[in-house]
């Protein structure tokens, strides 16, 4: 790959001056030698705050044109889902390249998918390559198409018929072995907008392998995950991380957090997540503003960073009114400092890289 040189002049953001962090944050992010990536479902924006040995704690954004949701990271490579489109952006740097002497990936987007709005929430990519989504208003799972909006892979067999009218609100899924395996609804109803009734404990989560429930009682469970031979999943109505024995079906609740949970990513003894302030009036019905008056706290939108081991809160990112809601987020590992370009702007113009690999006997 060959590339111009990187002279990236629009990356100042307002809300890097809105933004706050835990005093440890700059350590803990050298000493793991990682960075942070969130996506913000209201604002469209992409997120990232990496390190850099001399200046400290480096924010940076990139701008999409409708909300921004579902992530699916690599170290190459990034996935974004948003409102109505999934873009594919790549690493357009050389190895031992920086862009403005800092940034060690800059994420250039390359390919959007124009999916309509069919409220994609969670996404991944499996080991064969195929994009999977959450397609909360079909309540179902699904994956691109070259000449439909998408294709449907699996819905929950409770789902009498696929009809944008978000029944169950199929909102999380998570990977095992390279391939999706479990998936988060609000509910088991299958009326439109029928999840609504049920969000203080009528949420599940299930495995796709054989439509078995794994853990039910739920209240708005975002997030699943299976690590370590647990399931985890953020439940949200409550404000707590559990941890689920997939064996004995044991719950631990490892963590309280003072916001609306989404997003889950692990690394090693970690585990990051976003917290939201929640949506006027969502809070009805809900245990988590009873566990924050219980508290004495006051919600906020940020991230935060758990150490397993003992559950406790051993870093975070605040942010400022100007965001208000977040929802995936994903830890970058081995990367020191990200940044992604805006699709439209005048860096993207400026990204030219070229695949210098020619076929033989070709011109």
């Amino acid at each position: 790959m060959s590339a111009r040189p990187v002279e990236l002049t629009a990356l100042a953001s307002a809300w890097e001056r809105q933004a706050t962090a835990s005093r440890g944050l700059y350590s803990w992010l050298i000493r793991q030698r990682i960075s942070m990536v969130a996506s913000a479902n209201d604002t469209g924006q992409l997120f990232f705050i990496g390190a850099d040995e001399k200046k400290g704690i480096v924010f940076s954004q990139a701008k999409f044109s409708a909300a921004a949701m579902g992530l699916a990271t690599f170290s190459q490579r990034l996935y974004l889902a948003t409102r109505n489109q999934i873009w594919r952006l790549e690493n357009g740097l050389q190895p031992g390249q920086l862009a403005n002497d800092r940034f060690d990936r800059l994420y250039v987007p390359r390919n959007s998918q124009v999916t309509g709005d069919f409220d994609v929430h969670e996404m991944a990519v499996e080991d064969s390559g195929r994009i999977v989504v959450t397609n909360t208003d079909y309540s179902c799972l699904a994956t691109i198409s070259l000449t439909h909006a998408f294709k449907p892979v699996w819905q929950p067999p409770f789902i009498s018929k696929l009809a944008p009218e978000d029944r169950c609100h199929l909102n999380g899924l998570g990977l095992e072995n390279g391939k999706v395996r479990v998936v988060s609804l609000c509910s088991r109803t299958d009326i439109v907008d029928g999840w609504r009734h049920h969000r203080a404990d009528g949420g599940v989560v299930m495995d796709i392998a054989d439509n078995r429930v794994l853990a039910e009682g739920l209240s708005m469970p975002h997030s699943p995950r299976l690590r370590g031979g647990h399931l985890w999943v953020l439940n949200s109505g409550s404000g707590h991380l559990l941890r689920i024995d997939r064996a004995t079906g044991a719950r631990e609740q490892v963590v309280f957090c003072p916001g609306f949970l989404r997003g889950l990513s692990f690394a090693g003894d970690f585990a990051m997540m976003t917290i939201s302030l929640p949506k006027t009036g969502r809070l009805q019905g809900l245990e988590l503003g009873a566990n924050l008056d219980q508290r004495k706290a006051e919600p906020w939108c940020g991230l935060v960073i758990v150490d397993l081991r003992h559950g406790g809160i051993v870093e975070w990112v605040r942010f400022g009114p100007e965001v208000p809601q977040l929802f995936d987020c994903a830890f970058l590992e081995n990367i020191r400092c990200p940044t992604a370009l805006t699709p439209g702007s005048a860096e993207v113009q400026d990204a030219m890289t070229v695949e210098l690999k020619f076929t033989s006997g070709t011109a």
